[in-house]
């Protein structure tokens, strides 16, 4: 008998997975690859939308050689801000621009003062000002700088609905790619932003589909069903939404270090955008208060700079144990004004500006430096904590494995249980979860979450 399964791909900007998940949300089959990006018409380095869309045809085909299992289901995740532009067939007739190409300032300063300036904008639609990053700024763009190209667009899909499309052969929206900081979505409202309708901007985006609803569809002569695809940080929300009840903050840990609060549904202010907050959308609509901090790119940076002051290899770090003594020592010697209330240190740490020949070891050095970083993410996290009284602080990523950090965000939030928790390939398994009652007859699994607790006695 053929064991009903789902396939999943999970699209980041580096790598693209593709999983296949039984009933009990067991990886059976995964597959990855990196893709060479190509550039757009400025030479800009961009995602080859062509070679991608090929991968995925591919390994449509290839899943219908798998034995044991039969496929009654498919769903999307990707990384948010981007557009695939397609004709009335279906296929791309644009880059995929990249979301890190900057964004012109005359263009930019014409649409704000347009549109309430910077910060009744950011607030209305809870997008920090971000350039490219805001992705319906790049509808706005191609409007005036490529009106003949603008002319010619049928739709434009963000990135998860556009494979979904390969898939479906329809073109759809979604709520979570929508409300991931694009300057789309007016938060206030909770319906489209007026600028939209004004700019006639609206006739390229199709209707929303719900998140957690499915498609008919037939794939390989077998009728399956089909989501329309989610934004990754939404969908690596799912998996704790279906675990846990009360109030918590999910801080997933990679170059950027973002703290979720769902349960904050409040507002932003002009002072909590300055410092770098924004909002998603959860996969049914409701929005989720984020801040972030650069604070995986920092580690990055200042482990090479570690790395050639003490002679060591630039992984050496992974070997320093969490040393309390030295952590008190660092405390004793920390002058006051090191750390301050004002909270511009979210932008940046400390270490930067450290003189590394006052510490005599790596080690000593390196607790600095996790010691820096830890306070920027207090800082940070602090700033979404309001709206409920949150339980549990759940750190994901890199930084959950590093037992430096984990003991340093216990001691930051005395009040709060502090978890490492471990989702395998979390995004993916997010998007089977929002479908998860239109394929599989099991409950809900309780064992999805690998977590281990943190206090300041270990």
């Amino acid at each position: 008998m053929l064991l009903p399964a789902i396939a999943i791909f999970d699209i980041g900007k580096t790598n693209k997975k593709f999983f296949v998940l039984d009933e009990q949300y067991k990886i059976i089959f995964e597959e990855s690859v990196q893709l060479p990006e190509t550039k757009d018409e400025d030479g800009f380095a961009c995602e080859d939308v062509h070679l991608l869309t090929a991968w995925v045809n591919e390994l449509l085909v290839k899943i219908e050689g798998l034995q044991d299992v039969f496929i009654s289901a498919i769903n999307f995740s990707t990384y948010g801000a981007g557009f695939v532009h397609v004709d009335s067939e279906g296929k791309p007739i644009a880059p995929l621009y990249n979301y890190l190409k900057p964004f012109p300032e005359k263009l930019k300063a014409d649409f704000y003062n347009k549109y309430g300036g910077e910060s009744v904008f950011s607030q209305t639609t809870a997008s920090p000002v971000l350039g490219n990053l805001n992705s319906g700024l790049q509808l706005y763009r191609l409007k005036y700088e490529q009106p003949i190209l603008f002319e010619k667009i049928h739709k434009s899909l963000h990135l998860p609905q556009y494979i979904s499309s390969l898939v479906t052969g329809k073109n759809y929206t979604d709520i979570t790619s929508i409300g991931c900081h694009t300057g789309l979505w007016n938060f206030m409202h909770n319906q489209y932003h007026q600028w939209l309708y004004q700019e006639k901007v609206i006739e390229k985006l199709p209707p929303i589909f719900s998140s957690h609803e499915i498609m008919k569809t037939s794939l390989n002569n077998k009728i399956i069903s089909a989501g329309v695809g989610l934004h990754d940080s939404s969908a690596a929300l799912i998996p704790y939404f279906t675990g846990f009840q009360e109030p918590f903050i999910l801080l997933s840990t990679g170059t950027w270090c973002i703290s979720f609060n769902p349960f904050n549904s409040s507002l932003l202010t002009y002072e909590e955008l300055q410092q770098d907050c924004l909002c998603y959308l959860t996969y049914h609509g409701q929005p989720v208060k984020a801040s972030r901090v650069f604070a995986g790119y920092e580690h990055e940076q200042q482990i090479k700079r570690l790395a050639q002051h003490y002679n060591k290899n630039e992984d050496y770090y992974s070997t320093v144990l969490c040393n309390q003594e030295i952590i008190l020592k660092l405390r004793n010697m920390q002058q006051e004004n090191d750390y301050t209330k004002n909270l511009s240190v979210v932008k940046q740490s400390f270490f930067q500006q450290r003189d590394l020949s006052a510490y005599a070891t790596y080690e000593e050095a390196y607790h600095q430096l996790m010691t820096d970083i830890t306070y920027q993410q207090q800082a940070s996290t602090r700033l979404v904590l309001k709206g409920a009284e949150v339980k549990r602080i759940f750190v994901d990523g890199g930084f959950s494995k590093n037992p430096i950090y984990m003991y340093l965000i216990a001691a930051a939030f005395p009040g709060i249980e502090v978890y490492a928790a471990s989702v395998a390939q979390a995004s993916a398994t997010g998007a089977a979860l929002a479908i998860h009652k239109h394929w599989n007859k099991k409950p809900l699994p309780g064992n999805i979450i690998d977590l281990k607790y943190y206090s300041l006695t270990q």
